[in-house]
């Protein structure tokens, strides 16, 4: 037996347990012993049965005196009843319901070891253990040797019928057959950070020392838990740095940034930049200024000001007579782009255009015509400019919003469509920045952490459904005032048509009783392109006062009047998907309100709606929805390209994770030998790739 043995051919394993180990993605030996128990049980309290206390957790051993198979007349409960004694004059019942395989595994004689809660019968007043857990011992065995009493034991979660006892059992099985491999981590580390072995800390993960610190086995920060976290780490991190190694000598554009470049970039700016959009272009200019392609995620708040760096970056690639794409994941976002770059633009004599897969053929064939010709200067699109057709003339800058609704292959499809040109990603939805280099690893980070001046902070309310005449009342105040509003419903994909009629029902309510008078439009996922942008013009130009939609609006909607935001069903968000909904309104001067009308809440809904009224820093509401939600649902696990962690937890471990990360960049790009490096890159082709997808590391 080895690291690779298929589980199937393990002794007491065959085929149908190993479909149920395979469910729990468990296909192999290496699989098995990096299955982390998910808590542990101090089973040590080891009490002869004369002082035992009621309500105390203790391991007894014991002998079996006598064993009976009982039950109600008219309830067959199957009720299997012992009683122990240890030859300290009392006696200890056990009773297990539904216990009828047990008559025939215990008999009076044998020697057994019980763990359970001691408790008084409520019949005989002997002291009770019911449901304990108990192994048999052979004639002269303690509680030490034992694998499930008498020590700390490990609590796996079942894999079907394989219960944790079994899987105690299989794994102990294992790590007697195997023979301990060597160490896979450079002898250096090792000692730097005083880790134990490899093998040392798989057998105490397993089954801790004695003496082991409940609390920190619990806690997953024994040091058998740190040196199997911070390996899983330090693989990543290294694939993530040779990867990113690897793409900076690969030749790319050098764009010459000169005085033209600057003139036109402060033409075209509409306000002063803030410090951070200035820091964040100058780290953007001197990677596109490199002769190797740019790759780099700009993430920020809504309302940061990311698309106005990006702007900047597009004037360097056009100036140097390059082609800017700007792909967008929805066709109300590529508009928006499309509509402000325009404008932006306008004074530059850029030509700006857009391709969306709702045009005809005919405007598509335009389109695609002007782009190869090099007729258009930046086009904005979603994945219609990844059809194969969609031929650049001279690509120079890729420029990707809401980079995690975008897989890493159509980056790369994007890509290829230029020769090695720079690509920037952006995301308004904030990742802590010690996540952010992991999930997004093979790209450098930039933050934009300040707001444009002049922006007072939106207030934000919570409001019971029934107190929905309150909201409207202050809605029409603000209309009054000349301002404008949103009204938005949450759109359930399996109940998308559900909500749609929702949304009409209420876009009729408010238009012909609530609001009478004013103009309430209507926008949803299911309208044509000329139809949604007709209701978005109309609403920027503030024929439309009051605005009903689904999420569609989320991202990239810009009408600096719109002061209020009232989220109906706001229990059914995300608090990241919140905090983006928030962000539509605060774009102007004036003071901007968002209300979250909610209907009965439970915990996690109490605190995530606490979360967003109390703060408006996208940075501490992402944090916060990754402990309430945890890392898979955070990044949507589909295409986000997070690594799937045995041992690890991204959010819990983040102190390991910047440990790791700083000792896998010392290693590749200091390692103490090419031997050394050639090893790891060895080792992590052979047993990281297929988990973590890091292609070609070497």
């Amino acid at each position: 037996m080895d690291l690779s043995t298929p589980l199937v051919y393990v002794k007491g394993v065959g085929p149908p347990r190993a479909a149920a180990l395979e469910s729990k993605g468990l296909r192999t030996v290496e699989d098995l012993i990096a299955y982390a128990p998910f808590r542990y049980e101090d089973r040590t309290n080891l009490k002869p049965i004369s002082r035992l206390a009621p309500g105390e957790m203790a391991t007894v051993i014991a002998e079996v005196r006598t064993t009976r198979l009982g039950g109600f007349q008219r309830r067959r409960l199957g009720l299997f009843e012992a009683t122990f004694a240890d030859g300290s004059n009392a006696v200890l019942l056990g009773k297990w319901f539904h216990g009828e395989y047990l008559a025939r595994v215990l008999e009076p004689g044998q020697r057994i070891a019980l763990f359970g809660k001691v408790e008084h019968d409520a019949y005989s007043g002997d002291l009770l253990m019911l449901h304990p857990e108990f192994e048999i011992l052979d004639s002269g065995e303690d509680a030490e040797s034992s694998l499930h009493i008498g020590r700390i034991v490990p609590i796996y979660e079942a894999a079907g019928k394989i219960t944790t006892r079994a899987f105690r059992t299989l794994v102990n099985r294992v790590l007697e057959s195997l023979a301990a491999p060597g160490d896979p981590l450079p002898e250096s580390i090792l000692r730097r950070l005083s880790l134990p072995g490899f093998w040392q800390a798989v057998r105490e993960l397993h089954f801790p020392p004695a003496g082991a610190d409940l609390r920190t086995l619990n806690a997953s920060r024994s040091p058998a838990h740190f040196r199997l976290i911070f390996d899983e780490f330090f693989w990543l991190e290294c694939g993530l740095t040779l990867k990113r190694a690897k793409a900076r000598v690969r030749e790319g554009i050098s764009f010459e940034l000169n005085d033209r470049v600057r003139e036109k970039i402060k033409a075209m700016l509409p306000f002063k930049p803030t410090g951070a959009q200035k820091r964040v272009l100058a780290e953007i200019a001197r990677d596109m200024a490199a002769p190797h392609p740019m790759h780099r995620l700009l993430q920020g708040d809504v309302g940061s000001g990311k698309t106005l760096v990006a702007a900047e970056a597009a004037i360097i690639a056009v100036e140097n007579r390059y082609q800017v794409a700007v792909l967008a994941p929805t066709e109300i976002l590529a508009s928006q782009h499309h509509f402000y770059l325009k404008n932006l633009f306008a004074k530059l004599g850029y030509a700006v255009g857009l391709l969306v897969g709702s045009y005809s053929q005919r405007e598509k064939k335009q389109i695609k015509k002007l782009i190869a010709e090099g007729l258009l200067h930046v086009i904005a699109g979603t994945h219609a400019l990844l059809e194969e057709d969609v031929e650049f003339r001279r690509l120079g800058l890729v420029i990707i919003d809401e980079q995690h609704r975008f897989g890493v292959m159509q980056r790369l499809h994007m890509m290829e469509k230029g020769v090695a040109p720079d690509v920037l990603v952006m995301t308004a939805t904030p990742i802590p920045r010690t996540l952010a280099l992991t999930i997004y690893g093979d790209l450098d980070v930039s933050v934009l952490d300040e707001m444009p001046p002049g922006r007072k902070p939106i207030k934000t309310y919570h409001v019971a459904e029934d107190q929905l005449e309150r909201v409207y009342s202050f809605l029409k105040k603000e209309v009054d005032n000349g301002r404008q509003a949103y009204v938005v419903y949450p759109v359930i994909e399996e109940k998308e048509a559900q909500a749609l009629k929702a949304a009409e029902k209420m876009h009729r309510q408010l238009s012909e009783i609530v609001f009478p008078g004013l103009d309430v439009g209507l926008l949803h996922g299911r309208l044509s392109a000329d139809d949604k942008e007709a209701v978005m013009n109309g609403f920027k130009r503030g024929e439309v006062k009051i605005l009903v939609s689904t999420t569609v609006i989320e991202v990239g909607v810009d009408v600096p009047n719109a002061s209020v935001m009232v989220i109906e069903q706001a229990e059914r968000f995300g608090l990241a998907q919140l905090h983006q909904l928030r962000g539509r309104v605060g774009r102007g001067s004036d003071q901007s309100y968002c209300i979250l009308v909610t209907g009965k809440l439970n915990d996690a809904g109490r605190e995530r709606i606490r979360t967003l009224v109390e703060s408006v820093d996208g940075f501490h509401i992402a944090e916060m929805d990754l402990r309430l939600r945890g890392p898979g649902e955070f990044f949507g696990t589909r295409q986000s390209g997070l690594p799937a962690f045995r041992i690890g937890n991204i959010v819990r471990d983040q102190d390991i994770l910047e440990i790791a990360r700083s000792e896998a960049e010392s290693f590749v790009n200091n390692p103490p030998s090419q031997d050394d490096l050639r090893k790891a890159v060895a080792y992590i082709r052979d047993h990281w790739q297929r988990r973590y997808g890091l292609v070609q590391v070497g």
